[in-house]
């Protein structure tokens, strides 16, 4: 479903808005809150489910935790405004799950099934019950029928069957989640294992029903907006498109200034930072002190690679990731700024959530998260004029945003300031299945001296699940805006002098 419009994307746009135009209006924030669900769906008749009842009770756990609310189940009384007024904050942290299941939303989809579909023919060679192993599949009335009860899942049958009539169904949110987090309660809902869970945020997108929802700060920025303090934006490298075509990052700039931002920052500057750090790391340790190197911009993959294999998570790069580091740089700049991370991913949320990060950045809205504002302030961010855009980073800090570009953002750095270490091999991972494999041969020595890339995202923070724009075309958006860049390496940003301070 990733780049298409859908209802469940149209009704979580909506209610991002909301929360944002609540934020900014002020007023009797629980009263207001109540009303929200009304207004979003409207009339007394159901667009999307059986119930119109359903639908906004469903919308007043999405607003709640648009604003950093636990969500509720059917079985609780409360208000949707309940724990409203305490949220009326300039700062909170996001309290832990971040990635919640909403229980009544779920359509308990089953777990792993072969189903005979109407495109049966009911052929005279029937191999379908010749390859069962378990004889699961009989001739009924002319047409394959599959015993439930006896079926492993194995599929063969759907591999053999002529007219593909056979097809193996999974559950969405589960077969997009590369760490299998996700498995079913007591009523056969999806139930996420939080002990496995990265926040990847893959199973929020791929949920059909719009089930899985994360939380938000939008309500809490606006707050620290309205009191005042100096807010910067540390805009993420896949920003390029997000916000229309006709956005260039200087009309992006103006707009978010009429928001109230301080001025903004491409994160690529970080990313910048962060290549030259890890350039230098991998240099002094690979393959004498240790026997591989990751990169640690994802934190989404750095988080599984060190759950799941802990022997080695002194492989993963200690170089602090483009988020922070920028974060830092703005604060070293301006003590008493405050910054909002805005970006495609998920996982950021829970990273800048750490007590070790917790200082250098304040807030983390996705890019959907962000069009909200825009909306709620009736920014036309096509039309508003342009203010001189922030172009400081470097070729390689802006291909940060695609599978592929940390990892030889990290070579050019070592070719052109090392170049007497040759033969520098990468092998790099999208999603966070192929991010475990990649892990799994490395841990059998069949990566020793490699830079390893992983982005739990397939396609890369292009592909993050705060994104707005199709995967494909987000990334080509992004390898122009780079092209643009003053200097094309890492190693050469003028930051460079500040890496040592950031990293105390």
């Amino acid at each position: 479903m990733r780049g298409i419009y859908t209802s469940i994307t149209n009704l979580r746009r909506q209610v991002f808005t909301e929360v944002a135009r609540l934020a900014y209006e002020g007023g009797d924030y629980a009263k207001k809150i109540e009303q929200l669900p009304f207004k979003i769906l409207p009339g007394e008749r159901a667009s999307y489910r059986e119930s119109i009842f359903l639908e906004r009770a469903i919308i007043g756990e999405r607003l709640r935790l648009a604003i950093g609310l636990p969500v509720r189940t059917a079985a609780e009384s409360a208000p949707v405004s309940d724990g409203i007024e305490e949220s009326v904050i300039a700062r909170k942290y996001y309290d832990p799950p971040l990635i919640n299941i909403i229980k009544f939303a779920c359509n308990a989809c089953d777990e792993k099934k072969v189903v005979v579909t109407n495109g049966c023919r009911g052929c005279l060679a029937h191999p379908c019950t010749e390859v069962c192993p378990v004889d699961a599949i009989h001739i009924v009335e002319g047409k394959s029928l599959i015993d439930q009860n006896k079926c492993i899942k194995c599929g063969r049958c759907a591999d053999i069957c002529p007219y593909h009539a056979i097809i193996k169904q999974e559950r969405p949110c589960a077969m997009a989640c590369g760490i299998d987090a996700i498995s079913s309660d007591e009523y056969g809902r999806a139930h996420i294992d939080y002990d496995k869970c990265v926040s990847c945020g893959m199973c929020l997108v791929s949920c059909p029903f719009g089930a899985i929802v994360d939380k938000g700060q939008i309500f809490q920025l606006i707050q620290a907006m309205k009191e005042g303090h100096r807010v910067y934006a540390a805009v993420a490298p896949a920003f390029v498109g997000q916000f229309g075509s006709k956005v260039t990052p200087g009309k992006l700039r103006a707009a978010m200034k009429a928001l109230g931002f301080h001025d903004i920052i491409e994160v690529a500057v970080g990313a910048d930072l962060c290549a030259t750090d890890e350039a230098k790391d991998f240099v002094e340790h690979v393959p004498e002190k240790l026997p591989f190197m990751a990169t640690s911009c994802c934190p989404a993959w750095s988080v599984m690679a060190k759950k799941l294999f802990p022997e080695f998570k002194d492989c993963v790069s200690m170089t602090l990731t483009p988020m922070v580091l920028t974060g830092r740089l703005i604060k070293l700049k301006d003590p008493q700024a405050k910054v909002v991370f805005i970006g495609p991913c998920a996982a950021k949320k829970l990273e800048a959530s750490r007590k070790s990060v917790r200082s250098d950045v304040d807030f983390v809205l996705t890019f959907e998260e962000m069009m909200g504002l825009f909306n709620a302030k009736n920014i036309d961010l096509e039309t508003i004029e342009e203010e001189k855009e922030v172009s400081e980073a470097s070729t390689d800090g802006r291909n940060f945003a695609f599978a592929g570009g940390v990892a030889q953002a990290v070579v050019n750095c070592i070719k052109q300031m090392y170049p007497e270490k040759e033969n520098i091999r990468v092998e790099s991972a999208q999603g966070l299945r192929d991010c475990k494999k990649l892990m799994t041969l490395a841990k059998a020595g069949k990566y020793n001296g490699y830079l390893l890339e992983g982005m739990a995202c397939p396609g890369g923070c292009v592909a993050g699940a705060g994104t707005l724009q199709p995967i494909a075309k987000s990334t080509t958006a992004v390898k122009q805006y780079a092209r643009q860049a003053e200097y094309e390496f890492c190693f050469q940003t003028d930051y460079l002098k500040d890496l040592e301070e950031l990293g105390k």
